[in-house]
């Protein structure tokens, strides 16, 4: 047999290929593709940095084509490493992510390149270039700043040493937490410890001890553990015990993250300070669509005012309910889950498992479809001619009223083994108009981890799935709608963090409305809509304790953008007392003196939300105010639904998000309309 060689290489073959060849793709091809791509990329930046009079034709358009051809090579492989997930195709990944990061690295601090880019954005011609190649230039210019590229001397080697240290510390706040949450576990013996724990989650909670050569049960702090045993175990002192342990999860000992939150505190105001910025929260928001600090801790404090009377009501209900139902004369921290989950159910008896007989796949796919072809007239027709990845995955493709062809998916709905967990839309190909001419369409992977059919049975999906689906579509609408042709800013790229979850969330809208619901909720034996009686259970149960809920993520959201912003790592004021300081702000329901969630914040200490927590609000915000037009002139009207797609949908990055929301809505975003979609007006009038 004789070598592949590199042109034989389908990952190779397929940079020039309207789709990945992923029926011939395997762990072999991976690393000798990309080592083949990166050596290009590396020559290419080589040749444009010396140019000396660079343009937008000959720097930034073949800089365009170089992310593009990296994008043909990598994109796939991270694709089959989260759904096809092998032993070599892992440790071929692994090795790829860290020469891409590499490359990412130099590339940020090619002071070559920024000063070619610095060029090109100087010229007089610049005004000319039409604003989405400016967009691109300018967003360029903007992160080569924000990873130091401007700093000199000393202060760009500070600069420098900062962010490996500040990775170092990331990577060790996620292990410390991951490794006190694996530190303990609740081994149970007799049956009348898991009194109230559904077969389901009992059995869940035996197959864990076996495997851990034990008998009984054993309960762990992992989520699908706690979470379930909080809600549903009986006996209160067990409950104590397993919410102390998760509460103090990396607060003492070798694993205390208090030392390492601290000095991540100090080197971000630094890092701030050494790029111009008066604290770190600014620095954060220069990527996002919140203009200021102040803006985004008044936005908080006003959804507090507006929910705090109701999340009153909801504990005030809950102590009410666990005193006359329960005999719980105090209501401490760890009865909150199991006393809440015994009014749920008394109060609404809905299940999930009650609705699923409305919800079988087909139905559901071919309602959603239906829903978008009305509102923005186009036209989705499978085709199952394209190599795919697993023979339960399809694929479609999106025409205009013309019958043009504008766009394509995968849809891979089922959980099967070997394939990562949860639900995420990601891009395949974005639109592009190329080089040579072409019009390159969009391609996105919509990917779900859903019950597939057993036997003659067709798949049925819970509400929340079905809520989760539309949610993954309205990310990949937002990718294949886009008119946007330069690559920088097509689609999603480009979007700030805080305005991406706009398109997602306000399709989640429609799950909520009877009008769309009745488009795809079919019972898979009779072929009958949900009756308006259930319909109306479901509806009342989504808002339940939504003013809890609401003032939770708020106190979050603040404590987080308080810590990077006004907070002074280096004064008598400690972390917790910040903390403590937010809680006597907003919170309803206090927290015993000894929890200490905020060593284990992993999403502004470990991941990518440091001062950026308010975004999931911020989001929904803009969802459901733009949502609020539809119920305002039609749930299905499409000249509604066409203003939304030619301003979100249609611009990607290349528009201020906050100018075309108020061009779509006539006005700024107001947060009525998620305050009333939540249920926390005062008439308590909930449409959606």
């Amino acid at each position: 047999m004789k070598p592949l060689t590199i042109s034989d290489n389908p990952l190779i073959k397929g940079i020039d290929n309207n789709l990945p060849l992923f029926d011939q793709i395997s762990a072999e091809h991976v690393l000798p593709a990309l080592e083949y791509a990166l050596a290009q990329a590396h020559q290419q930046v080589a040749a444009l940095t010396a140019i000396e009079n660079p343009d937008w034709q000959t720097l930034m358009l073949p800089l365009e084509g170089m992310d593009e051809m990296l994008g043909r090579v990598w994109g796939p492989v991270t694709h089959l490493n989260a759904v096809c997930d092998s032993d070599e195709m892992r440790a071929a990944y692994q090795q790829g992510v860290a020469q891409m990061s590499e490359w990412h690295t130099e590339l940020a601090q090619n002071e070559l390149l920024y000063a070619a880019m610095r060029k090109v954005h100087a010229r007089s011609d610049f005004a000319l270039l039409g604003r989405e190649r400016q967009q691109v230039i300018e967003h360029a210019l903007r992160d080569f700043r924000l990873s130091g590229a401007e700093l000199e001397g000393d202060a760009r080697a500070r600069f420098k040493q900062i962010m490996m240290r500040l990775s170092e510390l990331s990577t060790a706040f996620s292990e410390h937490v991951l490794d006190a949450t694996h530190a303990f576990e609740l081994h149970l013996t007799d049956a009348a410890d898991i009194a109230g724990l559904p077969d389901s989650i009992a059995a869940s909670a035996a197959q864990r001890a076996e495997q851990a050569g034990k008998s009984g049960w054993l309960v762990t702090l992992d989520a699908p553990s706690y979470i379930p045993f909080m809600q549903y175990a009986e006996n209160s002192a067990l409950r104590q015990q397993l919410y102390t342990a998760y509460v103090t999860r990396a607060a003492e000992g070798e694993l205390d993250n208090s030392p390492l939150i601290h000095e991540m505190l100090t080197l971000k105001a630094e890092a701030a300070t050494l790029l111009g910025f008066s604290n770190y929260g600014e620095y954060s928001l220069a990527t996002k669509m919140a203009g200021s600090v102040d803006e985004v801790t008044s936005f908080l404090r006003e959804l507090a005012a507006k929910s705090q009377t109701f999340a009153r009501q909801d504990v005030a209900e809950l102590k009410a309910f666990a005193t006359a139902e329960l005999g719980l004369s105090e209501l401490n921290a760890w009865d909150i889950g199991f006393v809440s989950e015994r009014l749920r159910l008394q109060t609404f008896a809905v299940s999930q498992e009650e609705l699923k007989p409305y919800f079988p796949e087909q139905s559901v796919i071919d309602g959603m479809f239906g829903l978008v072809e009305k509102l923005y007239g186009i036209v989705i027709r499978p085709n199952d001619a394209v190599p795919r990845w697993h023979k339960s995955v399809r694929y479609f493709e999106l025409f205009d009223a013309d019958d043009a062809p504008i766009a394509a998916f995968y849809l891979d709905p089922y959980a099967r083994a070997h394939k990562r967990g949860g639900a995420w839309m990601d891009e395949c190909i974005t639109r592009w108009q190329r080089p040579d001419g072409q019009l390159q369409l969009p391609v996105a992977y919509l990917v779900c981890n859903f019950d597939a059919p057993v036997g003659d049975k067709p798949a049925l999906w819970t509400h929340d799935e079905v809520t989760t689906l539309f949610h993954e579509f309205g990310h990949g609408l937002h990718h294949m709608l886009t008119q946007a042709s330069e690559l920088g800013v097509s689609g999603i790229r480009g979007v700030p963090w805080d305005a991406v979850e706009l398109p997602s969330q306000f399709m989640e809208n429609f799950c909520w409305e009877k009008e769309v619901v009745d488009l795809f909720a079919r019972h898979y034996q009779t072929g009958e809509t949900m009756p308006d009686a259930l319909f109306s259970r479901m509806l009342a149960a989504k808002n339940f304790q939504t003013g809890m809920q609401m003032l939770r993520q708020v106190e979050f959201s603040l404590f987080d953008m308080l810590l990077h912003s006004t907070f002074k790592p280096e004064g008598t004021q400690s972390v917790h007392e910040l903390l403590e300081q937010v809680r006597d702000e907003v919170a309803v329901l206090r927290p015993p003196v000894f929890n200490r969630f905020e060593n284990s914040f992993s999403h502004i200490f470990a991941g990518g939300y440091a001062a950026g927590y308010y975004s999931y609000k911020w989001a929904e915000v803009l969802s459901a105010d733009a949502f609020a037009a539809f119920e305002e002139e039609g749930i299905l009207n499409a000249a509604t639904a066409a203003r939304f797609r030619a301003h979100i949908l249609s611009v990607g990055g290349s528009a201020d998000i906050m100018a075309a929301f108020s061009a779509f809505r006539g006005r700024k975003p107001s947060v009525d309309a998620l305050l009333r979609h939540s249920g926390l007006t005062v008439q308590g009038d909930i449409h959606g």
